[in-house]
């Protein structure tokens, strides 16, 4: 007689992994100062260790759905976990640039399943009227990973030392091992496609020309480098020769199942994912740098300061998934946006002269939106996809989360440069002995242009309101983008309205 599933081990056991992945994707951000000055390497080669991890990730993430169909959900899981928790190990014990860029590359590679996995087991093992609470469940590991990340991170480097941030994870994954072993059913894999090797090789040289195009492009001064030049022509080559052949290819021999872009819903939550991670993310990379540059914050502050932020994202996303069925989740998503939006419009009054709380609350309210979308979303785009189809959902799902946060980060960066060199222009255009500042003594001496010292607080005084005013109009940029994007909103269809192929979650897990 087959047991019963123990649902909440099993999502103890996958949220774990999840959590796992998702923290390793920020939690070494903060490390990287240290592990420069060990492994004796310069700032530029020091970023290696982020990219490294971020490209194999991209790479690797479209192939989950053709591995749970050869081996398996379970045999893939172990496979991940234990291979992200060995590469964490490496990671932790590299002496030199070269180990711990190719033990990050592990990880990637090993860590790219996990978070569409659990997704899918998540789904699999909740009947329907379930799964808006199991897609909370996992919105918090996913969501609140990253935002942690740094906070941990900071405090590990702090205490200890940099390389427990990778070895953090070896308790971690030995836990989400064993739980997934001793309570996920073993189901063979249907082997039902097979492997298409030219769309996966296309589909990765497009993605990793994507991703070192978004990672080196402000480093390169963007198009005034060869190197760009030669990622986009990759990126342009590579994504048009994937679109035609997954579009001639049948789907039971295509990389990529072209019926999924078919169902409208999914094809919805694919493009509003895309700005989320856009929006949440690129305002993620804006906040610390602006704390700790232009307001002379501690890392430790600045942790503190914005983990409130994930707070409010975790308990509203708790809540959100009690009301998944009872609401109309355009309704949420709209309300989500709109919230989300406030934050948005706050922090685009910021200034020099601003309190904790002028940080923590617009934070807040940030992911206390975000948490009314992700759920929500991420319900209604796959609540009319078929369970045979969401290991290739998912997976799809995550890259594309993934993908925009990536432009998103490298859009407020290179913005944040060139308004900063622009606004700096503009500024000193206007410093002139006709300003009527000049009257003021006090001013007078402090500025006071025949000294060097004179000078140069004058130039840093500018440069910094400049800087103030690039960041404000990247968060004006992404208030518009989340504005831009709720229209759209009417695109998605509610599950009633369509049929949704249903399957019995037990009879998946036997």
């Amino acid at each position: 007689m087959t047991r019963p599933l123990n649902r909440p081990m099993i999502t103890l056991s996958i949220m774990l992994a999840t959590i796992m992945q998702t923290l390793d994707s920020t939690i070494a951000n903060v490390a990287l100062p240290h592990m420069q000055g060990t492994l004796s390497a310069s700032q530029d080669q020091i970023a290696w260790v982020l990219t490294a991890y971020i490209v194999a990730a991209a790479i690797a993430t479209p192939l989950t759905g053709w591995f749970v169909d050869r081996f398996g959900q379970k045999n893939i899981f172990l496979v991940s976990i234990g291979g992200f928790t060995v590469a964490s190990v490496l990671c932790g014990m590299s002496n030199s640039l070269a180990e711990i860029v190719a033990a990050r590359l592990l990880q990637g590679v090993f860590g790219a399943a996990l978070v569409p996995l659990s997704q899918v087991v998540l789904l699999d093992i909740n009947p329907k009227e379930k799964q808006g609470s199991a897609m909370a469940v996992w919105g918090v590991g996913v969501m609140v990973g990253p935002i942690l990340g740094p906070t941990l991170g900071g405090w590990l480097t702090d205490s200890y030392n940099w390389r427990w941030v990778f070895f953090i994870n070896v308790p971690i994954g030995l836990l989400a091992i064993y739980g997934v072993w001793q309570y996920i059913r073993p189901v063979p894999g249907p082997r039902r496609t097979r492997f298409d090797v030219f769309g996966f090789a296309t589909l990765s040289l497009a993605i990793g020309a994507l991703q070192l195009l978004l990672d080196r492009g402000q480093q390169n001064d963007w198009f005034s480098s060869t190197e760009t030049w030669i990622e986009v022509i990759a990126l342009v080559v590579m994504s048009t020769y994937f679109v035609a052949h997954t579009a001639m290819t049948p789907a039971d021999k295509s990389f990529v199942d072209f019926r999924l872009f078919k169902n409208q819903n999914f094809v919805s939550g694919v493009l509003f994912i895309f700005i989320v991670g856009l929006v949440l993310y690129a305002t993620r990379a804006l906040i610390p740098t602006m704390l700790e540059t232009l307001l002379d914050y501690p890392v430790a502050t600045t942790g503190l300061v914005t983990a409130p932020s994930g707070a409010g994202t975790m308990i509203t996303m708790l809540i959100v998934g009690r009301l998944i069925g009872k609401i109309d989740l355009r309704l949420m998503l709209f309300v989500g946006f709109t919230v989300t939006a406030v934050s948005l419009w706050q922090m685009a009054h910021y200034s020099l002269q601003l309190s904790q709380g002028d940080i923590i609350w617009p934070g807040v309210i940030q992911g206390i939106g975000m948490g009314l979308v992700f759920v929500p979303l991420s319900a209604a785009t796959f609540a009319t996809l078929s369970p045979a189809m969401r290991a290739q959902g998912t997976a799809l799902f995550s890259l594309v989360r993934n993908i925009g946060s990536s432009i998103g980060i490298s859009l407020v960066q290179t913005l944040l440069v060139r308004n900063t060199v622009i606004a700096h222009s503009s500024l000193a255009e206007r410093v002139t002995y006709a300003n009527p500042a000049w009257h003021n003594a006090a001013i007078a001496r402090a500025y006071d242009l025949s000294t060097a010292g004179g000078v140069a607080f004058l130039d840093s005084s500018v440069t910094q309101q400049a800087a103030m005013i690039a960041y404000i109009d990247d968060f004006w940029l992404m208030l518009f983008l989340t504005l831009a994007v709720t229209p759209l909103l009417l695109l998605i269809r509610p599950p009633s309205q369509r049929k949704t192929s249903g399957v019995d979650a037990q009879a998946v897990m036997d």
